[in-house]
Parts: structure tokens; C-alpha cells; sequence
């Protein structure tokens, strides 16, 4: 019984692991496939052959590599300075291009603008970068004057920066008889770049400061707020303003324009060393301008033009902060000073008119000519009036008494009035100039749009007012009754 069981065991167990037929296990097996015949890839085309060149064979070379400038390094051309300082936005319009035509088709007005400039606009620059300002700025005495520090305009504004006197005054610029501070070179930039620093404060826009500098601040905010009430844009260029006004801006555009690429206009402009012209000492004396121009062995001229706020040959030191020289000469200046064997370095004294005094008798009374006493005091040829003081030579001394090279005391107002002229047939404007007493160039200022004389052109005009005289009097007869017609 035992031995039957495992039989039967040992025939299961070998059942088990007998391998399966392939048949068993895959009874419908998957047919094979034959693979396609290869066919044969195309034969490529015949190429033409290359048609050889027969041009002119260049050989290309490598680019050179870009000019890189180095800011850290100052240019050695101040001009070049200037230019990396334009900050200020550019506008381009019709005035701008006339006024940069202007200023182009007249180099040589250029040239002495520039060469005045000279002496001053290092300063200037300097004083503008310490403010972190636009160097455009150190342009805009060529708008108001020319860069001459003696202009003086009919509203009585007066120096590089043309100051009237209640602006002045606001700034510190002291007027006295012996001093105008508005011509101190040093004094009216620092007020200047004041008043330009607060009225951009103002608008926020310096195309809005500049037309306030021109036209003043609170004419501007009026035009603001004029534009503002009736919806209209408050921008520069969409305010209403009197033409000089809105000439003023292109002018310095203009300028721009033409010192940025003065080779494009054929304009000359000579490099100016980019360092100081000048230097200021406040060791001061009371001494002569002759005297003091001598001693810094420089012609008066330029002693002058650096110290253009003396108002009398003589330089008072309690009334003068400072004086300008150009900076070899300072050294100079005061070892002479000090090798001079003169108790007084004065000539000049003043004198004040007593009833009875005329021109020619004070003339008279100190060796001079009327016509001197009048050019030292600034007093205009026609003005009958005396003043109420005046400077004379001291008796004895030998003060030069000799035609000064611009004249010391603040001009005379002189009254201006418009005229109108229609221009008649044969009529040029240099004739025109002629006859009016006038500049040719100031007739083409006026009158923007004008380049020549038109028979039956209407142009503005503005002359000296005739001296006024005594009124008329009045009738004092009997009313006459007349006939009605």
C-alpha cells in the first residue's frame, strides 16, 4: 500500500516538470516576413562648371577696434568738457533753425564772443559742476551779453549775467558808487547759478527756469496758470510769451547746436586749456587801477575786463571784496606791491560840488579837460546835471589822466523808443541802419524774419528817445465859439 503511493508521488512530481512542446504552448505560431528588395538610390545630376571671377579681388581686413573714451581722465579742451555736461533737453523747431543760421552766418561775431569767453569760462564751468547742473549754463552769458561784462541793457540790466538792480540786490550783488557787484565776475556767477538752481526748483524744467531768468518767474507762473485754466498744456513750448522771450531759448540752442559739431556749421573754435584763467586775491588795498594793472605787469585792458566791477579809476578797499588776476600773475602782483617805495598808492580823491560849481570850472580847478572829468565819472556828454560827488586827481599827484578803455561808472539810462518803418524803394537795410543810428545786425534781431529790405516792409525799430523838453503851456485865451457847419 505504502509502496504504491509513492509510485504514484514519484510519477506526479516528474509530470511537473516536464518541459511543454511548442505546439502545446503556442499552437498558431506568427509567420515570417520576408524583407523588400533594395532599390537603387538616383544617380546625382551632372554640375556645370564654376564660372572662374573676373572682378577686382580686395583683401577685407579686420575692423579696428571703437575709441573708447576714459571719464576718469578730464579733457585737456574745455569745449570737450562742456559738451559731456549737455543735459538739458533738446528742442528743434523753425526759431531754432533761423537762430542757428543766425549765429553761423556771422563767424567773426562768433569769434570775438569767443575769444572774451576765454577768461571766464573755466570759473563759470567749475562753479556749474560743483552744483551737479547742465553745462549748457556756462553758455547762456554768450545769450545775455555777449561775454562782455560791461553790457548794460535799456531795462538797466547790467554784466555777464544782466542783472537788473532789484534782482541784484536779492542776491547779495552790492551797487555802490565804487562798486557794481552785478559785473564781479565771481559774485554775479555764484548769484546767477542761484537764481537758475531756485527757479528750477520752481518748475521742475529747465526750458520753464530759463524763460522765467529771461522773462521772470512770476510772469511765467502767471502763463502757467493761464494754460492750466483753459485745459491747454503748461510746457515751454505751448506758453504765450513776448517774443524775446521766445527767442531766448532757441538762441542757446543754437548755441548748443554749434559748439557740439562746430566743423558741421564751418564755425573756428580754438581749444581753451581746461584749467583755471584766473585767481582772486582779497589782500586789498586801496590803490589805482593803473597802478594795480602795472604792478601785475598786464595791460589795463585785461585788468579791466577781469575786474570789470570798479565803477572810478580807483579801487577802494572797503568797498571792493576782492581783485581778479590771472593766476601767474598773483606772485607777481604783490612782490611788487610790496618792492613799492610809495606812501600812497591813490592819485584819485573825491570832491564833492558846491553851489556855484560847473563842469568846467571843477574841470578847471583840478588841470583837467571837461571832457575828462566826464569820462572818469561816466558822465554822459549831454547830461547838464552834476552829480553830488565826483573823483578828481589828488593836487600834485600824477594820476594818468587818459581816455579810459570802457568806461568805469554805470552807464546813464538812456530811454529807447519804437519806431516803425515802411521801407521805400532803393532802401537797404545798412541805409536804413544809417539813418536811425542803429546796427544793420540789430535791425535783422528785431525783426527775425527779415534777411533784406523790401519795398513796402514794415520794420520795428527800436532808437534813442529824443531829450525831452519843456511842456507847452497851455492856452490861456477865451474860448472862441465857432460856426457849426
Amino acid at each position: 500500500m505504502r509502496a504504491t503511493a509513492l509510485a504514484a508521488l514519484a510519477l506526479l512530481v516528474s509530470g511537473c516538470v516536464s518541459t511543454p512542446t511548442p505546439e502545446a504552448s503556442d499552437p498558431s505560431p506568427i509567420p515570417v516576413q520576408e524583407a523588400p528588395p533594395a532599390v537603387a538610390a538616383p544617380s546625382p545630376a551632372p554640375q556645370a562648371a564654376p564660372v572662374p571671377f573676373t572682378g577686382e579681388r580686395l583683401a577685407v581686413a579686420e575692423a579696428p577696434p571703437l575709441p573708447k573714451v576714459d571719464r576718469t581722465v578730464p579733457p585737456q579742451d574745455l569745449w570737450q568738457r562742456i559738451r559731456q555736461g549737455f543735459a538739458i533737453p533738446d528742442i528743434d523747431s523753425p526759431l531754432v533753425q533761423r537762430q542757428t543760421a543766425y549765429y553761423a552766418a556771422r563767424p567773426e561775431y562768433l569769434q570775438r564772443m569767443f575769444d572774451r569767453s576765454r577768461l571766464y569760462l573755466f570759473h563759470i564751468v567749475e562753479e556749474i559742476e560743483k552744483r551737479g547742473l547742465p553745462t549748457e549754463l556756462a553758455l547762456l552769458p554768450m545769450v545775455e551779453s555777449a561775454f562782455n561784462p560791461m553790457a548794460y541793457s535799456r531795462s538797466h540790466a547790467s554784466g555777464l549775467w544782466q542783472f537788473i538792480p532789484g534782482t541784484g540786490r536779492r542776491y547779495d550783488l552790492k551797487q555802490n558808487w565804487w562798486y557794481d557787484g552785478r559785473r564781479d565776475i565771481v559774485d554775479s556767477t555764484t548769484a546767477a547759478l542761484d537764481y537758475l538752481t531756485a527757479i528750477y526748483g520752481m518748475h521742475g524744467d529747465w526750458h520753464l527756469a530759463l524763460a522765467s531768468y529771461n522773462w521772470g518767474e512770476n510772469a511765467v507762473a502767471r502763463a502757467i496758470a493761464k494754460n492750466r485754466a483753459a485745459g491747454k498744456p503748461t510746457d515751454y513750448q505751448s506758453l504765450k510769451m513776448p517774443p524775446e522771450t521766445r527767442n531766448y531759448i532757441p538762441k542757446l540752442q543754437a548755441l548748443k547746436n554749434i559748439i557740439a559739431n562746430p566743423d558741421y556749421f564751418g564755425v573756428t573754435l580754438e581749444p581753451i586749456r581746461n584749467e583755471a584763467y584766473f585767481a582772486t586775491s582779497d589782500r586789498v588795498v586801496d590803490i589805482d587801477v593803473q597802478l594795480a594793472a602795472k604792478l601785475a605787469e598786464m595791460p589795463v585792458e585785461e585788468f579791466i575786463a577781469l575786474n570789470p566791477a570798479f565803477s572810478r579809476p580807483v579801487i577802494r578797499a572797503s568797498m571792493t571784496p576782492r581783485i581778479v588776476l590771472p593766476a601767474d600773475k598773483v606772485d607777481v602782483f604783490h612782490e611788487n606791491l610790496a618792492k613799492l617805495d610809495e606812501k600812497s598808492l591813490v592819485s584819485w580823491q573825491t570832491y564833492y560840488p558846491k553851489k556855484g560849481d560847473t563842469f568846467e570850472s571843477i574841470a578847471k580847478k583840478h588841470r583837467m579837460t571837461v571832457a575828462q572829468l566826464r569820462e572818469v565819472n561816466g558822465i554822459n556828454p549831454r547830461n547838464k546835471v552834476l552829480p553830488t560827488m565826483v573823483v578828481v586827481p589828488v593836487e600834485g599827484s600824477t594820476a594818468r589822466i587818459e581816455k579810459m578803455p570802457i568806461m568805469y561808472a554805470p552807464p546813464i539810462p538812456v530811454s529807447i523808443r519804437r519806431v516803425f518803418h515802411t521801407v521805400k524803394p532803393g532802401e537797404t537795410l545798412p541805409s536804413i541802419a544809417t539813418r536811425y543810428k542803429v546796427a544793420a545786425d540789430d535791425i535783422t534781431r528785431w525783426n527775425p524774419r527779415v534777411t533784406k529790405a523790401t519795398p513796402g516792409q514794415k520794420l520795428m525799430l527800436e532808437v534813442r528817445a529824443p531829450a525831452k523838453g519843456k511842456p507847452r503851456k497851455k492856452a490861456t485865451g477865451k474860448k472862441v465859439k465857432t460856426a457849426t457847419r
